[in-house]
C-alpha cells in the first residue's frame, strides 16, 4: 500500500487519530546514551541468575527469537551474545515526559497508554493545513531532534486502525489509512492483527476457516456470539471498521499492585504465607503515594514454577490482611506446586461510586472463605 496521503480539511467530520509508538523504547534510550551498543543484540531486563525476564529488546536481538516477557535465561540460550542491561525507569520516565510534551504541543487530546505510546486526536488541529500525515511527520522529526528517540506513527479515522497503522511499517514507520481506503484495508486484514486476538483465539478462528476480516464479515453475528461470547460482537465490529472509542484524556487508574519474582521457588504454602506480609506493606506504601484511593476489591496473584498463573479476588472496602491470606490459600490450591511469583493488589472504586463511609461501616468485618 502507499505510504502516506494528505487528508481533507478540518471541516471533514471524519476523525483523525494518531497512534505514536516509540521503537524498542527502553533499548533505544540505552543505545542513545551509549552509541557503542548500536547494532549489538540488546535486551533490557532482569538478570538470568535472579530469574529475570526481558522487558524489551532491539531488532538485532529479535532476529534470534528474543522477545518481551521471555525469561532472560531462555533469551541468552537463543542469543548467547545478547547484552542484558538492567532497566533505569527514572531515565525512561524522563524521556517519556519529554515526548509527551511534544504530543501536547500538537493537541491537548492525548491518551497515554504507557511510557512509550499514546493516542492523539488531531481532528480539530488546523496546523499543517489539517493534514494528519504532516502532523505525524512533525511528531517524528521533533521526537528525534529533541530526544534522539525514533517513533513510529499511524494515522487513521479511529483508534483501532491507527494502532495497526503505527505497527505496519516499523521500525521508523509512518503509515496512513485515509478514510477512502479503510474499506479495502480492513477486508484484506488478517484477523490475527485485530486487537484482542491472541494465539488461542487466532487458532479457533483458523479452525473455523476465518483468516481475514473478509471471512469474518460473512459470519452471522449469532455464530460469533456463540463461539466467542461477548468478544464475538467486538470481532464483528472490528471486521467492519467500527471503533467509536474517543481519545480519553483523563485515564482513571483501575488498580494498584505489587509483585515479586523469587530467586528460589517458595516450596510450600507456609512459605507463601510468610512472603505475603512484606508484599502487603509495599502495597500500603504504593497506595499512600497514590493518595489512598477508595478500594473495591483486593486480589492475590500466584505464578507456579511451571509458569501457570492464577488470580483470586474478592470484594473489600479496605486492605484486610487476613483476606489476602485467604485468597492466597484458595489460589495456591489451584496448582499446589512451588511458587516463583507472588503479587497482591487492589481494584479501585470507579470515581462515580466513591462515597463517604458511614460512622458504623466496619472495614474489618470477617470475610467469607472462597471455595
Amino acid at each position: 500500500m502507499a505510504r502516506a496521503s494528505t487528508e481533507s480539511s478540518v471541516s471533514d467530520p471524519v476523525r483523525k487519530i494518531l497512534h505514536a509508538d516509540c521503537d524498542c523504547f527502553y533499548a533505544a534510550v540505552e543505545i542513545r546514551d551509549d552509541p557503542s551498543l548500536q547494532g549489538v543484540p540488546l535486551a533490557i531486563g532482569g538478570s538470568a541468575d535472579r530469574r529475570g525476564v526481558i522487558a524489551t529488546c532491539n531488532y538485532p536481538a529479535r532476529k534470534f527469537g528474543v522477545h518481551s516477557a521471555m525469561p532472560t535465561a531462555r533469551a541468552l540460550r537463543l542469543c548467547p551474545q545478547l547484552k542484558v542491561i538492567s532497566p533505569d525507569f527514572d531515565k525512561y520516565r524522563e524521556v517519556s515526559r519529554q515526548i509527551q510534551t511534544i504530543f501536547h504541543e500538537l493537541t491537548p487530546l492525548v491518551e497515554p497508554l504507557s511510557l512509550d505510546e499514546a493516542y492523539l486526536d488531531v481532528t480539530q488541529v488546523s496546523r499543517f493545513q489539517g493534514s494528519a500525515t504532516w502532523m505525524a511527520r512533525w511528531l517524528k522529526e521533533e521526537a528525534l531532534a529533541r530526544t534522539g528517540i525514533v517513533i513510529s506513527v499511524g494515522a487513521a479515522p479511529n483508534k483501532f486502525l491507527a494502532k495497526i497503522a503505527s505497527d505496519w511499517d516499523k521500525p521508523d514507520g509512518l503509515f496512513v489509512i485515509p478514510p477512502e481506503r479503510t474499506e479495502s484495508f480492513i477486508t484484506d486484514l488478517p484477523v490475527k492483527k485485530l486487537h484482542g486476538v491472541g494465539p488461542a483465539t487466532a487458532a479457533k478462528l483458523d479452525a473455523l476457516g476465518i483468516a481475514s476480516c473478509r471471512d469474518l464479515r460473512i459470519q452471522p453475528l449469532d455464530r460469533l456470539l456463540d463461539q466467542f461470547g461477548k468478544f464475538g460482537r467486538r470481532l464483528h465490529e472490528l471486521a467492519h471498521g467500527i471503533d467509536d472509542r474517543p481519545v480519553n484524556v483523563s485515564r482513571e487508574r483501575k488498580s494498584v499492585s505489587v509483585e515479586t519474582t523469587y530467586d528460589h521457588d517458595l516450596p510450600h504454602l507456609a512459605g507463601c504465607h510468610q512472603a505475603l506480609a512484606p508484599l502487603i506493606e509495599k502495597l500500603h506504601d504504593r497506595l499512600a503515594r497514590h493518595g489512598d484511593p477508595a478500594i473495591a476489591k483486593q486480589f492475590v496473584k500466584v505464578r507456579f514454577n511451571d509458569f501457570a498463573s492464577t488470580t483470586q479476588e474478592t470484594g473489600a472496602t479496605g486492605i484486610i490482611h487476613a483476606r489476602f491470606h485467604e485468597l492466597l490459600e484458595s489460589a495456591w490450591h489451584r496448582g499446589e506446586r512451588p511458587v516463583r511469583l507472588l503479587g497482591v493488589g487492589v481494584r479501585l472504586m470507579p470515581e462515580p461510586d466513591h462515597h463517604q463511609l458511614g460512622l458504623f461501616d466496619d472495614l474489618d468485618a470477617p470475610s467469607t472463605r472462597l471455595p
